[in-house]
């Protein structure tokens, strides 16, 4: 079988995990996170709740990976800690949930950037990110690097012009529900799921039984702290009712803050990092289906690797057409709810795995168990039943595929 090739080191592996989080999640969902939510202090503990629930997954997830060091990540430890059926759930709800979540970044792009050639400036960007991610993974994070640091340029902007301009606004939890709070950091949790990129890039990690523990924890802690600091500053200076009907928070930071003439930033920075999380993302539910192909999941001849570009070609290319397909279909807002859904089972069972692995340190991952399932219950429920059907259908097709195994 031919692998992939090992370029990342820690650096490497931080970077693309910081461009995998630190997109669409920071420049929309603080919105609808606050109405849901009810109130300022209801958006910082659900935000909590959600650092602390990623933070769990992230430690199972590195243990796993550093045990397990191939492309991936939860759908081959699942098969290999608790049985095919367990990985092929993952991998299912992870390809088709982020395949969804690709279009739909896709079209943030084009909306921030142009809002009435939103869906031709969306397929040109899947089209040419595609492109470098056929080059080979250096390339990918090489790129990635310098669309963090556009990143997190604007939102230091973003930050530093809110705060002198901030009020002191009381935290009112009045209109803070438990069930709101959980709805949430369910939301939030959207704008955290890109650490596992890190471990789905596990074969094309130097020495990974060191390097991805330490990256993920990093990547993760990183990205809370910048979370918590925008959020703070949005608060003060738009309040808790403003934000939660604000589309664009961010931009309407630096317009309550008197400098509109800003907002151009803002708006160029939102469309920045949201190619940084879509470049990294197509490259993570490449691997993924890599990994699927292998075991016959999916069609074998997806795992072909380049001979030169040492990357999966053909899966690639195929994530790339169905995205641009779909980005004909699809709707950002709702994205985020499926995509929550789906991501939160596949998390749930890389903490089901990583209960099962040898020594001590069994709380994390429980605590990360019950914080997945609880936060997948307590989403909107047409993006639950929208996330259930899609996994009852890919449940039938591996039945089908056990009753009819494909030929040698």
């Amino acid at each position: 079988m031919t692998t992939l090739e090992r370029r990342l080191g820690v650096r490497d592996a931080v970077v693309l995990g910081l461009g995998s989080m630190l997109g669409a999640g920071v420049f929309v969902v603080f919105a609808p996170a606050t109405a849901a939510a009810g109130g300022g202090a209801g958006l910082l503990v659900a935000l909590a709740i959600a650092g602390l629930v990623a933070f769990c997954n992230a430690t199972s997830s590195a243990r796993l990976a550093a045990r397990y060091p191939e492309s991936g990540g939860t759908y081959v430890y699942g098969r290999e800690r608790l049985g095919e059926f367990a990985g092929y759930l993952a991998g299912w709800g992870f390809v088709v949930g982020k395949t969804a979540s690709c279009a739909a970044m896709a079209l943030t792009v084009g909306l921030y950037a142009a809002p009435a050639l939103a869906r031709p400036i969306a397929v040109a960007a899947v089209v040419a990110l595609t492109a470098v991610n056929l080059l080979g993974v250096t390339k990918t994070a090489g790129v990635t690097r310098w669309l963090v640091a556009v990143t997190l340029g604007v939102l230091g902007v973003v930050v530093a012009v809110g705060l002198t301009h901030a009020r002191v606004v009381p935290l009112d939890g009045s209109g803070t529900r438990p069930t709101g709070v959980l709805t949430a950091a369910g939301l939030l949790f959207f704008a955290f799921a890109g650490y596992a990129r890190i471990a789905t890039l596990g074969e094309e990690v130097r020495d990974p039984e060191r390097t991805i523990p330490r990256a993920i924890p990093v990547a993760l802690g990183a990205v809370l702290v910048v979370y918590a600091v925008v959020a703070v500053t949005a608060l003060a200076v738009l309040g808790a009712p403003r934000l939660a009907v604000t589309p664009a928070p961010l931009a309407a930071v630096v317009q309550a803050a008197g400098v509109p003439g800003l907002a151009w930033l803002v708006r160029l920075g939102a469309a920045v990092a949201v190619l940084g999380v879509l470049l990294a993302l197509l490259a993570g539910v490449a691997r993924t289906t890599l990994a699927m192909a292998r075991r016959r999941d999916l069609p074998e001849s997806l795992a072909e690797i380049h001979p030169a570009r040492r990357v999966p070609h053909r899966a690639q290319l195929l994530i790339g057409a169905v995205v641009v397909a779909l980005v004909a279909l699809a709707d950002v807002r709702g994205a985020i709810g499926f995509s929550s859904v789906t991501v939160l089972v596949y998390y749930a069972i890389a903490n089901a795995s990583a209960l099962t692995l040898p020594g001590r340190g069994r709380v994390v991952p429980a605590v990360g168990l019950v914080g997945c399932v609880v936060l997948a219950a307590s989403l909107p429920w047409h993006s639950v039943l929208a996330g259930v059907l899609v996994l009852c259908a890919g449940a039938l097709w591996f039945l089908a595929r056990r009753r009819h195994p494909p030929l040698p």
